[in-house]
């Protein structure tokens, strides 16, 4: 039991020190790939919402897209529209925008702030048309409210732990996202 614990200490140390060798301005941080959110948010999907009980709407899995300048992610979703407000099928497409949060309690990566870019669903009726575009917000939020695009496991975040440090501020960049981590309040 000993002997374990000299070994993580001593782990734990090197570590340390390699973070610390790389300059005062040399933070840990963890990064995740455009490929790896991609395939996360593949599995929540394809999602089925019900509008009024008048209209069905299925969303098909998102391809991302990542705006650093906004520090956002974007979504765009094929859409099939159906129900007796339609009286026949319509595909389409949904396309939001999105920040980032980190939730601590189950070490994941969600989408919050959801923005509503465009929904269209083509030869649609004007009147239905409207009620759409009415719930368009409403159906971003539920569709993509709190949507885990990725879950940090205990060991990606045991060394920043152990050196008193949290996950902090999430940045978009070209090549996915960066985590990086900051004291943990006293």
């Amino acid at each position: 039991m000993r002997r374990r614990l000299l070994i993580a200490c001593s782990v734990s140390l090197a570590i340390a020190l390699t973070a610390c060798a790389g300059g005062a301005g040399a933070a840990p941080r963890y990064t995740i790939s455009a490929a790896q959110l991609e395939g996360a948010v593949a599995g929540k999907f394809p999602r089925r919402y019900p509008v009024a009980g008048l209209i069905d709407l299925n969303l098909q899995a998102p391809r991302l897209r990542l705006l650093p300048a906004q520090n956002r992610l974007g979504a765009d979703m094929a859409v099939l529209a159906s129900g007796p407000a339609l009286r026949r099928s319509y595909q389409g497409g949904f396309d939001v925008d999105f920040g980032l949060r980190y939730e601590p309690s189950d070490r994941t990566i969600r989408a919050t702030q959801l923005r509503v870019n465009a929904l269209r669903l083509e030869g649609l009726q004007p009147p239905a048309a409207e009620m759409l575009n009415a719930y368009g917000p409403q159906l971003a939020e539920q569709s993509l409210r709190d949507v885990v695009l990725h879950q940090l496991r205990e060991q990606d975040l045991a060394v920043a732990d152990g050196l008193g440090l949290q996950p902090g501020g999430i940045r978009v960049t070209a090549q996915g996202l960066v985590i990086d981590f900051v004291p943990k309040p006293r």
